[in-house]
């Protein structure tokens, strides 16, 4: 195995899919400028709309879109990887996924995913989300090389599913990928450390490009795009919310030392619940 640059590009995707997709190609030119071979963009690149007619005309066939399109183009010319990190698709039913796209050097597609998890919550101050209302879930884990290591891929909400990251830990996925359109709110309170944490669960790097500011759709997300190492460690952070690139070298050999220290992959156990149901005991020095 050999150390290798990855990078996570910040962006802050409006309604328009060509602009984004300029925006998109300046920066992986940037990325690949400072040496990095893998190479993940955010959730949602294309574009971020919110409004469901708007979002109808905004997005088309894989076949069709701007974004493949040019990401293939891109990772054959720079050979590199270039995971964008999700945009959405329209499907041969008509319904939209949110979807990653992996391209390999050759500029072929390597593997797709489409985002498991919706993120149908009710935040504080009435910020209400239902993606499963505009997205189509999806049904299955992707694993897939990417030369030195193991890529499992996530989409932002999954991050919050441990089980996922596990499943693909166990198929041999050294390097997690969580490409993110984090609220600012969910992200001031849990990103650094839910990214952290499945890093040191799963003992793995985590690259975590985000989507960042105050969007043309009104929302406002998080940013703080994140290379973590399999102990924890922050290696790189845009610790702000601007568009911007980060890259960080990263070894796979590191990754299987820290499972070798703490080998809870191998040590994890089947287990059955039991539930044992009866009266409260009272409290001591409760009032008689």
């Amino acid at each position: 195995m050999a150390a290798f640059k990855v990078a996570a590009i910040q962006m802050r995707s409006g309604t328009d899919p060509e602009r984004n997709v300029a925006d998109m190609e300046r920066m992986v030119r940037e990325a690949a400028g400072q040496g990095a071979r893998y190479i993940q963009t955010p959730e949602m690149t294309g574009a971020m709309v919110r409004d469901a007619e708007a979002r109808k005309a905004a997005f088309t066939t894989q076949d069709k879109d701007g974004v493949a399109a040019v990401a293939g183009r891109l990772a054959a010319e720079l050979g590199v990887f270039l995971h964008v990190g999700s945009t959405a698709i329209r499907r041969a039913d008509g319904k939209l996924a949110n979807r990653a796209l992996l391209y390999a050097p050759d500029g072929s597609l390597r593997a797709s995913y489409d985002k498991i998890h919706m993120f149908d919550v009710d935040l504080d101050k009435g910020e209400s989300w239902r993606e499963s209302s505009a997205y189509e879930p999806g049904t299955e884990a992707v694993v897939t090389d990417i030369g030195e290591a193991r890529l499992g891929f996530a989409i932002c909400y999954d991050l919050r599913f441990p089980q996922l990251f596990r499943t693909e830990a166990l198929a041999g996925a050294d390097l997690l990928s969580v490409p993110a359109a984090f609220t600012r709110q969910t992200g001031e309170a849990h990103w650094h450390v839910l990214l952290r944490a499945r890093a040191i669960e799963n003992g793995a790097f985590v690259v975590a490009a985000a989507q960042g500011g105050v969007h043309e759709d009104g929302r406002e997300t998080y940013g703080h795009s994140l290379i973590v190492d399999p102990w924890g460690r922050v290696l790189a952070e845009a610790d702000h919310a601007d568009p911007g690139v980060v890259v960080a070298e990263i070894d796979a050999a590191q990754s299987a030392a820290a499972r070798a220290k703490i080998p809870n992959l191998k040590n994890a156990r089947e287990f059955t619940l039991e539930t044992v149901t009866g009266p409260a005991p009272a409290l001591r020095g409760a009032a008689s």
